[in-house]
């Protein structure tokens, strides 16, 4: 999804695009399928606009056997985002298999096509978690994310939160990684879905998500947003510049958040990490 504020190449992008949530709900639901079976051929690319697939901030040829989405996977859980402003989906999705489990987010970029009413798919970005990145769980996270509530919001509904407002919420967050000062709109409750940790399994009724200050500053880079108004959610891949040991300025280990708010306020927030080694307590690399 995008800033806070609309730019005008964003609302030319919006006429040029003319993106519709059914058509992009059509567009995610063939990934979702392509993804299940490692058929790539249920995917709608051009010939002339090349996808571009990447993994964990890396380019893989769909031709590469060892990409993901040419991997068959059992899916037993998957929640979607829309936005037809950035003709862009969000998809979060957990393979809890016995073999190699995982927990990954994906954003979709397309674009429309001149003869047919599908569109067409240009970009797949995609945070791709696995056992030994941060305290992942596939396990839990399929179990508490199946206990939350992520339904439609009716447009006449108090809980219906304008765009705007939505990724203010997302960015307030994150921000506050860096300054840890700024306010957060968090509501009570507030349930952190983090790898496999969970914090509404500790006091269901009145959590509210506040995280302590980092020893120092996360300076989140990258935000890659989907904001969909009518699931009051925002997606946003990010990259995380902390748990590494490794890293040099301005480097970051890829990254991801999921944020569901009702009525302005943030009710539930997903976030997956990699690890590229043991450099932190939580990798497991």
């Amino acid at each position: 999804m995008i800033l806070p504020f609309l730019t005008l190449a964003a609302l030319a992008g919006q006429a040029l695009a003319d993106c519709t949530r059914p058509q992009l709900q059509a567009l995610t639901a063939n990934y979702l399928l392509a993804q299940a079976t490692g058929n790539l051929s249920l995917l709608s690319i051009s010939t002339t606009n090349p996808l571009t697939y990447i993994e964990n901030d890396k380019p893989v040829a769909l031709t590469n056997t060892s990409a993901l989405l040419a991997t068959p996977l059992t899916l037993k859980f998957n929640l979607t985002l829309h936005d037809p402003l950035l003709c862009a989906s969000f998809i979060e999705f957990n393979a809890a298999s016995p073999s190699t489990p995982y927990v990954v987010l994906v954003r979709l970029s397309a674009a429309p096509t001149t003869n047919t009413t599908a569109l067409t798919l240009t970009k797949v970005d995609t945070v791709v978690t696995s056992p030994g990145d941060w305290v992942f769980n596939a396990t839990a996270h399929l179990a508490y994310a199946l206990s939350e509530s992520w339904s439609p919001i009716l447009a006449s509904s108090p809980l219906r939160t304008p765009r705007a407002a939505l990724q203010r919420a997302a960015d307030a967050y994150l921000d506050q990684w860096f300054n840890s000062t700024l306010p957060v709109p968090l509501g009570t409750p507030c349930s952190r879905l983090e790898g496999g940790m969970y914090t509404g399994a500790r006091n269901a009724s009145a959590n509210t998500c506040a995280m302590p200050a980092f020893p120092t500053p996360v300076d989140v880079k990258g935000r890659r947003y989907v904001v969909d108004e009518e699931m009051g959610s925002v997606g946003v891949l990010n990259g995380f510049p902390f748990l590494e040991a490794t890293l040099k300025p301005g480097e970051w280990t890829p990254s991801g958040n999921l944020f569901r708010v009702e009525g302005g306020l943030v009710r539930y927030i997903h976030e997956v990490t990699v690890c590229w080694t043991r450099g932190y307590p939580g990798c497991g690399r």
